[in-house]
């Protein structure tokens, strides 16, 4: 669709295409609120022929208004210096900068405030359980200051739009929404008041400055999340108020946090409802925020006029590249995100910066040649193995790459296959081609014994042969009929009968349970230690916990040890209670995996230099599987 491509207005900026960048949190920054020099990489990565307008992760207003420890600040004495750092970045690459106010009332981090969350009344986000206090007149008034205030150094920062955050039930969602909003006072009796107080205070900071009003297009919360009855009245607000566009996201941030973050897992329809609600409500143009990292999918939904502007937050992250390879017709080349929140939420959750399983270079500086390329042999082409191989043969070192089983992947090959995690198939594609674009040669079936390495004579010997199953040691167990959690998604083995037991509901045994549960078979798993579903990405945990809640068939058992097999059944031990299972005809084995042997001394005493990455090092994740193959090349 050639319009996408093309400048268009809004308000009176003239941006180079119909794409924005959303508020995506980094983590970059560091507590007080100074922009670091991985921050201004990130955002010139983004707008380098990208996104017409990039809109800034959120800033709080005041400080009792933030989410985050690292959160960029506009309420500091020093706010200014710092954010004309990034508006700057972003003009550098001739696109334009937008600054998002918001304040996150009741979904303020206590440990970050140092306290008790505010709201317009006494409630109690989820996501850290800590009751809000309730929002004095006063205090009120304070942060309607501040969102002038912030206005006011956007100006001075250079910015050349602003966003008010007016959803995702936050605090201007918060007061509007007569759910959760039970004042008496007039921010009670007229819900809108606030969100008045607010637009009028951005005006009149940054009067030359056109703002836009981000909305959830619907909160996904029938309990508590804002109803079209006060969400209409507040998008014409917006409007009446001044603002040039609707940016319309999907979910609330302590009831939905699925919807908010756009799991991969979810249906698109109720999105595109949203939206047509949302067009069906205002002039102004929308830009639509979530899951449109697939150039088929923006076109038809602009086709049906479902938005005027698309949002690309994480699809940019995992390729910045993104709009020009979609522009220049190469589709096939882009790295695709999967929505999985692996890298990027599950990071932030954990007080680690922003990341993405299938781009390490975001947020880095560029790749240079080296001055010294090597002869590099790669055994094994699992995600460690294929980051290598593509890196270091960015860096100039001619790369062989052998794979003892028939194809590439590794466990990332079988991670896509889990329940909901289809769309991570399309990065572990991108990471195939590349590796042998940037390899001499990728053999599979190709085993890296001591011939091998006689054969290519490398400087550098990178083992990334990746992890092997662990089996525990139960008394009867080979009485039984088993296979591991790899057979079970590779397909090799049959599941038998109908009564499957898994050992080990982590994240593939709970994956495994769930793929078995759909399938109606009766599935017992158990969980000796951590929580069910451990290492997984929260959101993903607990919408796999919620499906697996409704299947009748299959039973989670926490706490759980496997004693012993026997003809009549199975004695577990739960919680210091021995019971006696029903016999299975099937037990998985998800009990977790170890590094792979080798390499033999023979090979060692082969090779001048020797790295061994990935899980064959230490088994982890995906994420930290890819990342180790950058942080090699970087080395070398």
């Amino acid at each position: 669709m050639e319009t996408l491509f093309q400048s268009c207005n809004l308000g009176p900026l003239t941006l180079s295409n119909r794409f924005v960048f959303p508020p995506v949190k980094t983590g970059y920054g560091e507590p007080g609120g100074k922009v670091t020099e991985r921050q201004l990489l990130f955002y010139r990565q983004i707008a380098r022929k990208g996104p017409g307008l990039l809109i800034l992760e959120p800033v709080a207003v005041t400080a009792e208004g933030r989410e985050h420890p690292k959160q960029l600040c506009v309420h500091l004495d020093d706010s200014v210096g710092h954010l004309e750092k990034i508006a700057r970045a972003i003009h550098g690459e001739n696109r334009l900068a937008c600054l998002h106010l918001n304040h996150a009332g009741a979904a303020a981090n206590p440990m970050v405030i140092g306290g008790a969350p505010k709201a317009p009344s006494s409630i109690t986000c989820p996501t850290h359980e800590k009751t809000a206090e309730v929002l004095s007149e006063e205090e009120i008034e304070a942060i309607v200051k501040g969102y002038e205030l912030a206005a006011k150094k956007a100006v001075e920062a250079g910015f050349d739009m602003l966003e008010i955050q007016a959803g995702h039930g936050y605090l201007v969602s918060q007061f509007a929404n007569g759910k959760v909003n039970k004042r008496e006072d007039r921010y009670g009796q007229d819900r809108l008041a606030f969100a008045k107080e607010v637009f009028s205070a951005v005006r009149a900071g940054a009067p030359d400055l056109p703002f836009m009003a981000r909305i959830s297009g619907s909160e996904m919360s029938p309990e508590f999340g804002i109803g079209p009855e006060d969400l209409s009245p507040l998008i014409e607000l917006a409007q009446s108020q001044g603002a040039v566009a609707i940016h319309a996201g999907m979910g609330s941030s302590c009831f939905s946090p699925p919807w908010y973050f756009h799991h991969g897992s979810l249906p698109e329809k109720p999105q595109e409802d949203a939206l047509a609600w949302v067009k069906s409500k205002t002039s102004l143009p929308v830009i639509a925020a979530g899951r449109l990292g697939s150039l088929e999918r923006v076109e038809r939904m602009m086709e049906q006029k479902l938005f005027d502007l698309a949002a690309l937050g994480r699809p940019l992250i995992a390729d910045p590249d993104l709009i020009e390879k979609w522009e220049d017709g190469r589709s096939d080349q882009a790295r695709t995100c999967g929505y999985c929140l692996q890298g990027c939420l599950h990071r932030l959750k954990n007080k680690q910066p922003l990341g993405c399983n299938i781009n390490p270079e975001i947020g880095m500086g560029d790749l240079e040649r080296t001055a010294n390329p090597l002869n590099v042999l790669v055994a094994g082409g699992g995600p460690a193995g294929l980051s290598a191989a593509v890196y270091l043969g960015k860096r100039g070192h001619k790369v062989n790459l052998v794979e003892k089983g028939d194809q590439l992947g590794g466990q990332f090959e079988l991670a896509w296959r889990a329940p909901g995690k289809a769309g991570m198939r399309q990065g572990l594609e991108w990471f195939k081609k590349e590796a042998e674009k940037a390899a001499v040669a990728v053999s599979t079936g190709t085993a890296a014994d001591a011939d091998i390495v006689s054969k290519y004579k490398p400087d550098l010997l990178v083992w990334a042969a990746g992890a092997v199953s662990f089996r525990p040691e139960i008394e009867g167990l080979d009485t039984q009929n088993t296979m591991t959690a790899v057979e079970f998604f590779q397909g090799n083995k049959r599941v038998e009968g109908n009564r499957v037991l898994i050992i080990g509901a982590g994240r593939s045994g709970l994956e495994i349970a769930e793929q078995l549960g759909r399938d109606k078979f009766e599935v017992v798993a158990t969980k000796r230690t951590d929580p069910i579903g451990s290492m997984m990405e929260m959101i993903t945990r607990k919408l796999s916990l919620m499906r697996i809640g409704q299947m009748e068939t299959v039973t989670l058992m926490p706490h759980t040890a496997v004693k012993s097999f026997s003809p009549d059944g199975v004695v577990v031990e739960q919680d210091g209670e021995e019971k006696k299972l029903a016999p299975f005809q099937t037990v998985i084995l998800a009990s977790g995996m170890r590094p792979s042997p080798g390499p033999q001394d023979e090979i060692r005493q082969m090779v001048e230099k020797m790295e061994i990455i990935g899980d064959a090092g230490e088994v982890q994740d995906i994420y930290t599987a890819v990342h180790a193959g950058y942080e090699l090349a970087l080395k070398y």
